[in-house]
């Protein structure tokens, strides 16, 4: 036993010898790694403290989202928006003055009375003939709504130019008639019932609102407002 511990002693060592000093050098074992490291002086074990403490790598910032672009404002509809009162022979002018909107089933149109108590009138003219002269005269400054009183009584001959509900309305009423050249009509309160027209235009949005006021500006007496409950 003992020669044969010696015999693997001595060939162990003679493998070692072979391998550190005669064997060729193997190209793939790079025997001096740290002469080809850049200032392998400044290597230090680093512990396991100071590998904590050291600064991490930072998170790259989150790409910023776009903000949504803000949908269109909805238009404002209004229900519904009603137009008068108006004489019969307004409403017909104020009806052509519609029809370049072609609201189509979305207008209606009513009809009922109104107790008037402020007339805008011509004084009696004395005879049927002097007031057909007025009228004519009337038609001559533009002015086509009008009628001639022709029932016995103190008003006989006298030209009616409107009645209206409130005093305001009669005395703008007066003012675009005065605009216009007439210079003998009066006012007076007079209770009666007219016969009246209102519009109703349904479905409005922001611009026809805009349209439909810009029209209600050449009608005295009439006002655009929501409408009333149904008739």
């Amino acid at each position: 036993m003992r020669l044969l511990f010696l015999l693997l002693l001595a060939a162990n060592l003679g493998f070692f010898a072979w391998t550190r000093f005669l064997a060729p050098p193997d190209p793939a074992v790079d025997r001096q790694p740290l002469g080809h490291q850049l200032d392998p002086h400044k290597l230090r074990i680093v512990t396991e403290r100071e590998l904590a403490q050291a600064p991490g790598p930072r998170p790259a910032p989150a790409p910023t989202q776009p903000k949504p672009a803000a949908p269109p404002p909805e238009p404002v509809v209004i229900a519904c928006l009603e137009w008068g009162s108006f004489s019969p022979a307004d409403a017909t002018r104020a009806a052509q003055r519609l029809e370049p909107l072609a609201l189509g089933a979305r207008l209606a149109q009513y009809r009922g009375e109104e107790t008037a108590n402020w007339w805008v009138h011509m004084p009696p003219q004395g005879s049927r003939g002097a007031a057909l002269r007025k009228a004519a005269e009337l038609r001559k400054l533009g002015v086509d709504d009008y009628f001639i009183m022709q029932d016995p009584g103190p008003l006989r001959w006298s030209l009616s130019l409107g009645v209206f509900s409130t005093e305001e309305a009669a005395r703008a009423h007066l003012q675009t008639l005065r605009a216009n050249g007439v210079r003998s009509a009066i006012i007076d309160r007079r209770e009666t019932r007219v016969p009246k027209v209102w519009f109703q235009a349904r479905g409005v949005d922001a611009p026809l609102q805009e349209r439909l006021k810009d029209i209600a500006r050449d009608f005295d007496g009439a006002t655009l407002h929501d409408c009333a409950p149904p008739r």
